[in-house]
């Protein structure tokens, strides 16, 4: 891979998932360090030939190389016995007390899930991953998939700033629900029904 040792990983065909999965391990190596792998350009670059050439068929051209090579050579930088801890303490989603499944992003080492604040009604505990140990950072979203707030606090957002954002949403999301008490309200992905 002579390219990519010259002209930087960016030449080669990430995939959404390759990406997820080096930034998961990213921030496995940032959070508890060895054995987990470092993910930064310097070390993938200097190691190419232990990680990604193992995996490339005869004279692979670089637009040639199946996304699932990238994906296998960067699990083969972790340790076997880990392999498996990978997506119990890194996951890639979340599941909400609605029962959806949200996509957690890795970004800049820091989990984050973006879900409609609805979704989280019912949860008194702040969502976390690595066995509970790590708070996610929540981007709690509109009806609309808009942005209204940002916390690592959910219990608190919802004992303080909530009053304040539940007043301003029931005014531009009339057909959802928008409880006093979202803690001890039942979780929703939908609009409210007709006439209620």
């Amino acid at each position: 891979v002579p390219v990519a040792k010259t002209q930087g990983l960016d030449t080669l065909p990430w995939s959404k998932e390759a990406l997820t999965l080096r930034r998961r391990l990213a921030w496995l190596h940032q959070g508890l360090g060895a054995p987990w792998p470092a993910m930064d350009d310097d070390t993938l670059l200097a190691t190419l030939d232990d990680w990604l050439k193992p995996f490339l068929k005869g004279g692979a051209q670089l637009n040639q190389i199946p996304a699932h090579v990238l994906i296998e050579g960067l699990r083969s930088t972790v340790p076997y016995d880990l392999q498996r801890k990978i997506e119990t303490l890194a996951p890639t989603h979340f599941e909400v007390p609605t029962g959806s499944h949200i996509p957690i992003r890795y970004d800049e080492g820091e989990p984050v899930l973006a879900v409609r604040v609805q979704e989280l009604f019912g949860l008194a505990t702040h969502p976390a991953i690595a066995n509970g140990t790590i708070p996610l950072l929540l981007e709690l979203l509109s009806p609309a998939h808009r942005p209204i707030q940002i916390t690592r606090d959910l219990p608190g957002f919802w004992k303080g700033s909530w009053a304040d954002v539940r007043s301003d949403m029931r005014g531009r999301y009339p057909r959802h629900v928008w409880p006093e008490d979202p803690a001890n309200a039942a979780p929703t992905a939908r609009a409210k029904p007709r006439g209620t």
